[in-house]
């Protein structure tokens, strides 16, 4: 029953703050177009490997936009994530903005060589099949960071700009000192729950759909893991789709998220801390966004990755939790400082 409730609440703390809703508006492109796309319920487009990619799209036209966003959702989620910008916004800044379902997620084909690199490569195969341009801009959120921080290790000089919403941490990044996270309980909640999952994966998927002991939906709205305004958030929020005992009892569901969840905890191929500046002529920033009350990543952590990297651009919200992308004022903060370079007092970190 522990065991339960540690892979679970490591599971859903770093999935919640993208619950799925209703498909976003489509933009209509405006452009002909030769690439290869299948129509399913969603827009579908092939991969060189043959695999789909399920995407869809938001804001103004492409053909008519000023910038051209990626958006990249974390654990558990989808393309259909909230991310609260409204549409005045984006039309005033002419903001196009894809959002696609990761391999294994939604309605794109499965990835059984998930990697860091396949990550980045799949977005920037998925930009140039798009036709986004020789730049774009990648926004990533919570667990959906990871693939962006392998973007901005292999193809920085695609990136257009980039974000980093309440990003994950890896506590086997080695630059991370020890004194900073011994006591953090969620470092061995990550390690033991990568443990189970690369080694008892039949034992793990009867834990989470097993009928025998009582549900673990006890986490949900718990206050231990949320701050007050992420339970506000929850309060109007649906119980999590893909964490549901029906959705795991599917198999391939089940390995698309312990797969995802292995390569982003798991020892990586680079270390973050140390990346070079991926724009040494300062033509354009890195940005990094966290609440000062997430209970999930905590902005200590935060502060030192971006303490050890002077060129990400820090900003703190002071009463935000997990949940920032559910926050309109936010939302709207961080495309003004990812697209313009706007850095608002209100987000600064007080030290």
């Amino acid at each position: 029953m522990v065991f339960k409730k540690m892979a679970v609440l490591m599971m859903r703390c770093l999935g919640l703050a993208k619950q799925q809703t209703l498909p976003a508006p489509l933009a209509k492109t405006g452009e002909s177009s030769t690439v290869d796309v299948e129509v399913c319920s969603s827009l579908r487009i092939k991969l060189n490997d043959g695999r789909f990619l399920a995407y869809t799209e938001r804001g103004v036209p492409k053909n008519k936009s000023n910038y051209r966003i990626i958006v990249v959702h974390g654990f558990a989620s989808s393309k259909d994530m909230h991310f609260k910008a409204s549409q005045e916004l984006l039309e005033e800044l002419k903001i196009y903005i894809l959002l696609f379902d990761r391999a294994g997620y939604g309605e794109s084909d499965a990835n059984p060589k998930r990697s860091l690199k396949s990550e980045a490569c799949d977005i920037e195969e998925l930009a140039d099949k798009l036709q986004l341009g020789s730049k774009f801009y990648v926004l990533g959120v919570s667990l959906g960071c990871y693939p962006v921080w392998s973007c901005l290790k292999r193809i920085p000089n695609r990136l257009a700009g980039t974000a980093l919403v309440v990003p994950y941490v890896n506590y086997k990044w080695p630059s991370l000192p020890d004194d900073l996270t011994k006591d953090d309980y969620r470092k061995g909640l990550s390690r033991w729950a990568v443990f189970v999952a690369c080694n008892a994966p039949g034992l793990l998927h009867w834990w989470l759909t097993q009928k025998l002991f009582p549900s673990s939906t006890v986490l949900d709205r718990n206050p231990t893991f949320f701050s007050r305004k992420d339970m506000e958030v929850l309060k109007n929020t649906p119980g999590y789709q893909l964490l549901s005992r029906n959705k795991m009892r599917n198999r391939s569901v089940f390995d698309s998220l312990r797969r995802d969840f292995i390569v982003a905890f798991g020892k990586w191929d680079f270390d973050p801390m140390d990346l070079r500046d991926p724009y040494p002529e300062k033509e354009s920033t890195v940005h990094m966004w966290q609440g000062h009350e997430d209970k999930v990543v905590p902005f200590q952590l935060q502060r030192y990755v971006s303490g050890k990297l002077p060129w990400i651009r820090y900003h703190e919200v002071p009463d935000g939790g997990h949940l920032l992308v559910y926050d309109s004022d936010v939302c709207e903060a961080i495309l003004r400082s990812l697209l313009l370079g706007d850095d608002p007092p209100l987000y600064r970190p007080e030290c």
